[in-house]
Formats: C-alpha cells, structure tokens, sequence
C-alpha cells in the first residue's frame, strides 16, 4: 500500500447514521451537492437560467454565468469532498463560505442594479443562510475566530 494511500482519512460509517450523528455537516453535504448540481447545469443551460433570473442572456453573459457555474462545481465539489472526509478541513469550510457570502453579495448587487430581477433574491439568500451555516460549522470545528494551526 502506498504511503498516500496510507494517509487516507476513512469515510464516515453509513451515510444514515453519519447524517443522524452530525446534522449540520449532512445538511451542509446537501447543500455541497446541489451547489455541484446547479454548476453542472449553468454551463450548458445558462441562457434560460438567465432569463428566469430576469437577465439578458447575450453570449457575453452566457459566457461569464458557465465560467460562475464552473467554479460553483469546484467550490461545492471541494466542500463536498472535506465533508466526507472523517476530519473536515477547517480552511476548506471557512473559504466555502467566504465564497457563499460573496456570492450572496455579488447576485444583491445584480439585483440592485438591474441586472437580476428581485427573483434572483431567491438564490441571494439562499447562499447567505448556507454562508450562515457554513461559518457556524467552521467555529464549531474549533477553528474560530483565529485561524489555528
């Protein structure tokens, strides 16, 4: 066996009782896996996302929502990917949701400059809660307020 694979951190026992036993980080595995999901379709189907979040989808647009949706898919494949791990990664949890908060961030604005209809609050919103949640788990990992080492 080799080293890395030594190294490894096993994967939690049974997804029902891993979720029983820590709700927050299922609910935040969830929410990993939809921000996966939403990525993987923004690519290819970001002109109709974007009319159904009241913006003009010229190609510049398109263009700049699949690259947003490429980095969702990182973002959330990232978090998914420590979440699994027996011991998540502190630096991981805080970045992810630094990026939810930005992106809760960035969409308000869009909506207060009319470039996303007030539907797009939605979405805002939703990533706030998550960034929300994301900070309370990351304190809770006892990486907070400091970054430890």
């Amino acid at each position: 066996m080799s080293a890395h694979a030594e190294s490894r951190k096993p994967h939690p026992p049974g997804t029902v009782a891993w979720a029983i036993a820590d709700p927050l980080r299922a609910v935040l595995a969830a929410i990993a896996v939809i921000t996966v999901i939403t990525g993987v379709v923004e690519v290819p189907f970001g002109g109709p996302l974007l009319q159904l979040l009241g913006a003009d989808p010229t190609p510049e647009a398109r263009q700049l929502f699949g690259t947003v949706g490429m980095f969702m898919v990182v973002v959330g494949g990232l978090l998914l990917h420590t979440l699994l791990n027996a011991v998540p990664s502190p630096e991981v949890v805080l970045w992810s949701g630094v990026q939810k908060a930005g992106a809760f961030g960035a969409v308000g604005i869009g909506v207060l400059n009319g470039v996303f209809s007030p539907i797009a609050l939605l979405v805002a919103f939703f990533d706030l809660a998550t960034a929300v949640l994301l900070f309370i788990y990351w304190r809770r990992l006892g990486a907070g307020p400091g970054l430890q080492q």
